[in-house]
């Protein structure tokens, strides 16, 4: 095995890949090795300076110490979403590509099967494959949720390098079979208090179940949050007799279209509780 060595470490994981068939898996691998490509080219960083492990619906990348790590941040933020959405758009449903991502630093060595060994990278695996950031993804619009190591914020993001705004990344725990990590995600934590679920439109209170709207504050009867209504058998003295309760303030008042006739003596405003004759002048009723 060979002595551990500083490395930058990025891994890229295919969100629901053991969902498709073997058409589709085979076409995600493609656009995941081309995203992957595409980005670290865009951030300077060459295959001389980078070790890569195939898992399937994920890569590992193993990036020189030497290359900037800042350059290679900027380029995910900017690069893959980029790249997502454009394959998205053209893709059907069923072969649309949305990717975790994470970014960590730490030691490394290969061990005489090329397999990777370090604890470092065991942490950024468990990163990676955490709940929550699965349900980071999961509750976006975009289709790229990116979490970095507390070594990778301390060093470089909460600096507020260009492109890498300090203040996009919060910070996170997750748990793991060797305890709780720290780490920073991108972009909206899910359940921080924020309504991150998905739109579908503009929903109309009681619409669906054919209830009226609850009254305003301002009107009669209107009662604050979480208020127990009167019960219905109990008379209160300062309660106003039961019957049509009508509000006039001002002007010529009409009902269903058609305007109030006869003499309304001293009604120009507030309240009026009772027995109310409107459109005569004052005689007895039928």
């Amino acid at each position: 095995m060979t002595d551990p060595v500083s490395r930058t470490i990025l891994l890229l994981d295919i969100e629901k890949y053991s969902d498709r068939d073997d058409i589709e898996q085979a076409y995600l691998r493609r656009m995941l090795y081309d995203v992957a490509d595409r980005t670290l080219e865009r951030a300077g960083i060459d295959e001389r300076l980078r070790l890569r492990a195939d898992r399937g619906d994920s890569v590992m990348e193993l990036i020189d110490a030497n290359a900037s790590v800042t350059a290679l941040l900027r380029a995910l933020l900017t690069e893959v979403p980029a790249q997502l959405h454009a394959v998205n758009r053209m893709a059907s449903s069923s072969a649309q590509i949305r990717l975790r991502g994470v970014v960590a630093t730490g030691y490394v060595a290969v061990d005489e099967h090329d397999g990777w060994v370090g604890s470092d990278l065991n942490h950024a695996c468990r990163l990676l494959d955490a709940q929550l950031l699965r349900t980071a993804l999961r509750e976006r619009r975009d289709d790229f949720a990116l979490c970095v190591s507390e070594s990778v914020h301390t060093g470089i993001v909460r600096h507020g390098h260009a492109g890498i705004p300090a203040v996009d990344f919060h910070p996170v725990t997750v748990d793991s079979k060797n305890g709780p990590l720290r780490a920073w995600l991108h972009g909206p934590v899910p359940g921080a208090g924020d309504d991150h679920s998905e739109k579908g439109g503009t929903s109309v209170p009681g619409a669906s179940s054919g209830e009226r709207p609850a009254p305003r504050r301002d009107q009669p009867g209107a009662q604050a949050p979480g208020s127990q209504a009167p019960e219905a058998h109990a008379a209160r003295p300062s309660a106003p007799p039961a019957g049509a309760v009508f509000h006039f303030d001002g002007g010529a008042p009409t009902f269903g279209g058609s305007l109030v006739g006869g003499d309304q003596h001293g009604v120009s405003g507030g309240q009026v509780t009772g027995d109310v004759h409107l459109g005569g002048s004052g005689g007895e009723s039928a």
